[in-house]
């Protein structure tokens, strides 16, 4: 109120309101936006919670005198839906219970219903789909592919963006008796229905409006997806439509047989849904405990809210998204609530005062941590503690809502919480309204479901004293095992050490001794609980489930086998990494103006110490990949040689160019679209034995840039490259050799622009390289065998997986795999990454090799033309690594 009305939220670290079009875009973000003070009625039920009677009564008053609801503006149908509509029907809810009640709100004659009723209907004609899923925007004054409405072209929306939608939209139907809203959210909930993946019964997070395609097929608990499952549950729960329940039903027992893994949620693909699609969870399944105790699902929500909780403690705040070895991947926290909401709904459920500390956590590191004069800012990195200056409606909406529930007696509320369902922005709505203005008839459009497992029905709003009768210490009995599940200590009890004594079986399997071609390794990973995934670029990780171990002491092993691998990964890291090398095309027509990101090897010639590099003509060997003795030395001898991965260890392919007189070889990578700008740096490692014959230097593209060399070969045959440790100046490459007279002879200021881009290029990439927090750095040795095993590893890192009932990690030893490690300084490099969320770039690399360039002599003017496109294209190019 005093530093940001009427806008629609805070700006705490400047002190003012962010209105949108006066402060710089911050794309989708601001679509929540639309100039009808966000802040203020997202937050109206919130200060009846808190007993703010006097406050909620002055802040209705001026929601209805000063709110305008016309604007030309485009807003998000989804974040308007729960965060707008959703608290005006919330305060509505209060504030006839306020008056009802005979002390507040007695002038109050449903203004705020009226504005609900008026918003409803701006956002109806998102609906006008054939499908009957909302358009992902809408302008408020415009509506949709009207001339002016600036939108209505989109295709795709997300699962939760047109699966959220039942709730207020059911409620606005209910209290006002027009049906019309509750009919578009019903069609929207069951076309999705309808297009679920029957085989998994699962949906995928994008799906396209107009034809129902599913967009992106990956499936899971978190973001694209969270509400949708929630507003099923929740829809039951309000309505009473039991359709909804049997829906939610069959959803969950995809989710627990497929996503989750205790106490992990990984995203799968819908079809094949025993294949994760990704080694990261996002924070917004955070929410998903909470739904499991609305559910009565108890045990695995208590053991992901304890591995949540874990995370929190060592960083303070939960990421935006952190790997399944729980380092960072993505560093930003604004100040979401999901974590605090299931905290809440846990204490209801267990009564365990455990759950009043780790809300007293909460509160103690968001007055620590997030708290500034004029109010609570986003961190933008966990890991520094720096700010964003940033607080979105939904913390108060929601995050003192739940945190203040917590603690609060019931002595403390005016009115009874259970009366009340909670929207997913923390809205309430009264749980009476399932008897009211029933104008939609129930049909239960919800067939051919699958064989379920009878458990999935037993529970729902779960009665504490049914659920854990006569035994207290239920929830700690089962958050025990996790408590050390993100810590690197894993300690080892003695069980096994006796067992060895007694009977002297053979000593367990240790990380250090590992290797993944032995058939009797993988056999004892078997009992272990061990089990081997093939990732689609050809690496393999090893993932724990304590379950399917021969006994317990064996799943024991496993998990001691685990936390070695991890540490040995996270040793091998900070002895292994290294920066990346350049490979860079020198001969006509590139001149050096074409560099492409290599990855280094471990062995061989050390290019940071031989600044010269190594320079020569490029050539293709036979065997292509390299894993034999070469047959075409006479056209290698004295060249860089390329060849292909796999099939075996780079240092073979090494000793065979060498052998057949290479003086440089450039291994490239054989899966089809990889590429440097969006896979981490790849490194390759020695074999496990001494490596010091190799004396020539080896680097590694990805399969985009090494196409880049190869076309240059089928396009100019004579292809000169330069193997270095980074990118040289044209004075440098050229020093001591004959230069083309037109280049000489070219014009100078082009010359100084080009060399100036090159600056600029390596200074942007050294800055980059300074900023990072850290990198994630693949590194293998061992290539994949046809039909076999590969031993190298996505996603390296350090995770303790100490007594879970699953646990997920990299392969990683000295002999096959190195990962890559933190950047020296980074904040517990143990268990923190990189910021890895992926940057939308535009790469012109290859459209530049592609140039149709003449190897005969060339006009001036020509010459001079072609520069001139290269000069633009480098210029499109500032933020490329290239």
């Amino acid at each position: 109120q005093e530093h940001a009305y009427p806008a629609d939220e805070l700006m705490p670290l400047t002190c003012r309101g962010r209105v949108r079009g006066q402060e710089p875009s911050r794309g989708d973000v601001d679509d929540a936006l639309g100039k009808f003070s966000l802040t203020l009625i997202d937050t109206l039920d919130t200060l009846v919670v808190l007993n703010k009677t006097k406050e909620f009564e002055e802040a209705v008053k001026k929601v209805i005198k000063d709110v305008n609801l016309d604007n030309d503006i485009v807003v998000s149908v989804f974040e308007t839906n729960i965060r707008v509509l959703g608290g005006l029907l919330g305060g509505h809810s209060v504030a006839i219970m306020l008056k009802e009640k005979g002390e507040h709100m007695q002038w109050y004659n449903g203004e705020l219903l009226h504005m609900a009723k008026e918003l409803g209907y701006k956002l109806l004609p998102a609906f006008n789909t054939t499908s009957g899923l909302p358009y992902p925007r809408v302008n408020l004054k415009f509506g949709v592919r009207h001339p002016e409405a600036r939108t209505g072209t989109e295709t795709d929306t997300c699962t939760a963006c047109a699966g959220t939608l039942i709730l207020e939209f059911a409620a606005l139907s209910r209290f006002t008796g027009t049906s019309i809203f509750e009919e578009y959210a019903r069609k929207a909930l069951d076309f999705i229905w309808e297009k679920r993946q029957r085989s998994s019964n699962l949906v995928g997070v994008t799906i396209n409006i107009h034809t129902g395609d599913w967009v992106r097929k990956d499936s899971g608990v978190g973001a694209g997806i969270d509400s949708y499952y929630e507003y099923l549950l929740k829809a039951y729960v309000l309505l009473g439509d039991d359709s909804f329940l049997e829906r939610f039903n069959t959803h969950y027992d995809a989710i627990m047989r497929y996503i989750s893994q205790p106490p992990l949620l990984l995203d799968v693909h819908i079809h094949k849904p025993m294949l994760n699609a990704r080694t990261w969870m996002d924070s917004l399944l955070a929410f998903f405990p909470g739904l499991q105790v609305l559910k009565g699902d108890i045990r695995p929500a208590i053991e992901t809210h304890e591995m949540l909780y874990q995370v929190i403690k060592k960083h303070n705040f939960l990421p935006e998204a952190f790997t399944t070895d729980f380092r960072v991947h993505w560093a930003q926290h604004p100040l979401r609530p999901e974590f605090a909401e299931s905290t809440y709904f846990l204490y209801k459920a267990t009564g365990d005062p455990y759950y009043l500390e780790v809300g007293k956590t909460l509160i103690e590191n968001l007055n620590k941590y997030a708290r500034v004069p004029c109010g609570f800012a986003a961190m933008k990195d966990v890991r520094t503690g720096s700010h964003e200056d940033r607080m979105d409606s939904f913390f108060l909406a929601e995050m003192f809502k739940y945190l203040y529930l917590l603690f609060a007696d019931k002595e403390d509320m005016i009115f009874d919480i259970e009366d009340y369902i909670f929207t997913t922005e923390a809205h309430l709505l009264p749980l009476w309204l399932s008897t009211t203005n029933q104008t939609i008839s129930k049909k239960n459009t919800t067939t051919e479901y699958t064989e379920l497992d009878d458990s999935n029905f037993d529970w729902t709003c779960p009665n504490t004293q049914i659920l854990f009768p006569n035994d207290p210490m239920f929830a700690q009995s089962i958050r025990e095992p996790l408590k050390n599940v993100v810590d690197k200590s894993c300690p080892r009890g003695i069980s096994r050490a006796e067992e060895s004594l007694g009977s002297g079986p053979k000593p367990p399997l240790r990380a250090r001794d590992f290797m993944a071609s032995n058939p009797e390794h993988l056999e004892i990973l078997k009992k272990m609980g061990v089990s081997l995934i093939h990732l689609k670029d050809g690496r393999v990780q090893l993932v724990q489930h304590a379950v399917q171990a021969a006994s317990s002491l064996d799943a024991e092993d496993g998990l001691r086998f685990m936390q070695e691998m991890i540490e040995l990964s996270s040793q091998q890291q900070k002895e292994q990494q290294l920066p990346p090398r350049a490979v860079q095309i020198v001969s006509h027509p590139f001149f050096g103006r074409v560099v492409l990101t290599a990855g280094p090897a471990q062995f061989g010639m050390d290019l940071s110490k031989h600044k010269a590099g190594t320079r020569g003509f490029v050539a293709t060997i036979k065997p292509y990949n390299g894993c034999s003795e070469i047959t075409n030395p006479e056209a290698v001898k004295e060249k860089i040689a390329l060849m292909q991965r796999g099939q075996c260890m780079f240092a073979e392919k090494a000793r065979n160019i060498q052998k057949a007189g290479a003086i440089g070889g450039i291994v490239i990578d054989d899966n089809e679209g990889s590429s440097s700008d969006t896979a981490p740096l790849f490194q390759m490692a020695g074999d496990g034995k001494n490596t010091d014959d190799i004396t020539i230097p080896m680097l590694f593209l990805f399969n985009k840039e090494g196409n880049i060399i190869l076309d240059a070969i089928r396009e100019y045959e004579a292809v000169e490259v330069l193997l270095s440790d980074k990118a040289k100046d044209r004075a440098t490459i050229f020093k001591g050799k004959m230069i083309p007279n037109y280049i000489i002879d070219s014009n100078l200021e082009m010359e100084n622009m080009d060399q100036k881009l090159t600056e600029n290029d390596s200074h942007k990439q050294n800055s980059e390289e300074a900023a990072s927090g850290s990198q994630d750095v693949g590194v293998a040795s061992e290539e994949p065998e046809e039909g076999g095993e590969s031993s190298d590893v996505a996603d390296p890192g350090s995770l303790s997986p100490a007594n879970t009932d699953s646990a997920s990690v990299p392969i990683s030893h000295q002999d096959s795999y190195v990962p890559g490690t933190e950047e020296a300084g980074a904040p517990e490099p143990a268990c923190t990454s990189g910021d890895n969320q992926p940057q939308e770039q535009k790469t012109e690399t290859e459209s530049n090799s592609k140039v149709n360039w003449d190897n005969k002599v060339t006009p001036m003017e020509s010459i001079l033309a072609d520069w001139n496109e290269d000069i633009e294209a480098f210029e499109m190019m500032e933020k490329d690594e290239l």
